[in-house]
């Protein structure tokens, strides 16, 4: 607890702080956009069966030029459930009592149906080409687009795991952490380092191994033993944590990627939507570092994540032909995505300790890229209600948000750095409070 004594020596918010949250920004900018190209590289265009009246360039029934190209389109093919030209059928033989515009053929049996059986005439206004498109991945094959998003993300969750510890190659090492793991040499290294970036030129003398000794006494001592994997199921209530930690990133990754990584299916302008996101990503965090700070941690998360649910619910029932609004809603529900994930992440790090925080975080980061994984294959569901994925995107982050109500509030409290803090969490803080001694708490 005693750690932010020798960070105020070394400067808590530095020239040091700043280059690190910048590194890290570089990062996700690099990375970030290539979940969302899937809104354009897996976009799918409007189509229809390729038929030879209409798409033959040889063929001559029109060469009179008197049939117009809707003419064509309506004896060739058939009406869905909407009146619109059906996406995965045409007719066999074209329909041309179809033409008769007051005709009511009493006694015409329904005319014969058949598959897109020479292909599909994709529509290139706005997409010229698109793995849809020269893949064919529509009507019996549109699963493989949503499959082809979860082998993408399934990546993403492989390269978590195998390149995670790569992360301590690039960065600084926490000096709190190396503290906790009984490397007290490598952490006087890390803070002098952080001294001197930050401009604090007497640091140097004041900060001496015995200092970092003397203040960090009960962690050393605690570090004497070491912390497994399985350290993290082996107590009661960091067992719970991990646990109930893990289950609301997993609910609300499949929602977060699940509107994300679909805008088309909205029916949408796509390109306008990315472009709102962007505008309302800086504010959307403003807003919900406002919220960390003034509402807590645990009644934020309810409020913005239980918001990202209404909004996709509220998707469904918007008429398409109300575009305006449903583009408001979905920009309002990335909103909300962006500062869920941004509250999950605060909240997950304050309730776990410091001596096996990294560990824990992977177990929890893994649980949420294996709902964004399965994001995807929601969309599934489409070919038996349409509006069913959205409907399970939107009631799963609900479901979360009430998950967190049974994790314990971190706003203003001392973090731990051991198991044992957890465990004695309740006792640990009643002294503190009791005591009125200064230590590092939660707040910004």
């Amino acid at each position: 607890m005693a750690f932010q004594d020798l960070l105020d020596q070394v400067g808590s918010l530095g020239r040091f702080q700043i280059l690190q949250m910048t590194f890290i920004l570089i990062c996700n900018v690099i990375m970030a956009p290539h979940s969302l190209l899937e809104n354009f590289t897996a976009a799918i265009p409007s189509h229809r069966c390729w038929v030879p009246i209409l798409d033959n360039v040889t063929v001559s029934d029109n060469e009179s030029g008197i049939l117009s190209q809707d003419d064509l389109l309506r004896v060739s093919i058939p009406l869905d459930s909407n009146l619109r030209p059906d996406k995965c059928r045409r007719f066999v033989q074209p329909q041309w009592h179809l033409l008769h515009l007051n005709g009511t053929f009493s006694n015409v049996t329904e005319p014969d149906t058949e598959p897109c059986v020479d292909g599909w005439v994709y529509d290139q206004s706005t997409f010229l080409s698109t793995i849809v498109t020269e893949w064919d991945l529509v009507c019996e094959s549109q699963s493989l687009e949503s499959i082809a998003k979860f082998l993408f993300l399934t990546g993403m969750l492989v390269g978590n795991i195998i390149y995670g510890r790569l992360t301590d190659r690039w960065m600084s090492e926490s000096a709190r952490w190396l503290i906790v793991i009984n490397k007290p040499q490598k952490s006087l290294k890390e803070l002098r380092k952080v001294a001197h970036i930050n401009g604090m030129k007497n640091s140097g003398d004041i900060l001496t191994m015995e200092v970092v000794r003397t203040t960090m006494k009960d962690e050393l001592e605690a570090s004497q033993t070491k912390s497994s994997l399985w350290d993290l199921f082996r107590t009661p209530n960091l067992r719970k944590r991990i646990c109930l930690l893990s289950l609301v990133r997993f609910l609300t990754w499949i929602s977060v990627f699940g509107l994300l990584i679909n805008f088309q299916h909205l029916r949408t302008n796509v390109f306008l939507l990315q472009c709102l996101l962007g505008v309302i990503t800086i504010p959307a965090n403003l807003l919900g570092i406002f919220l960390l700070n003034h509402m807590g941690r645990r009644m934020s998360q309810l409020f913005t994540i239980s918001l990202l649910g209404i909004s996709i619910l509220a998707i469904i029932f918007v008429p398409q032909e109300m575009q305006i609004l449903r583009m408001v809603l979905a920009t309002l529900g990335g909103a909300f995505s962006f500062v869920s994930v941004g509250n999950t992440l605060v909240h997950a790090n304050e309730l776990l300790p410091t001596t096996i925080r990294a560990t824990a975080l992977g177990i929890i980061g893994i649980s949420g890229s294996i709902g964004a994984s399965l994001s995807p294959l929601f969309m599934i569901l489409k070919t038996y209600f349409d509006s069913l994925p959205w409907i399970i995107y939107g009631v799963l982050p609900i479901l979360g948000s009430l998950v967190v109500l049974l994790l314990p509030e971190t706003k203003n409290q001392p973090l731990p750095d051991s198991i044992q803090d957890v465990e004695n969490e309740g006792r640990i803080f009643r002294q503190v409070k009791q005591k009125d001694t200064f230590i590092k708490v939660t707040q910004f």
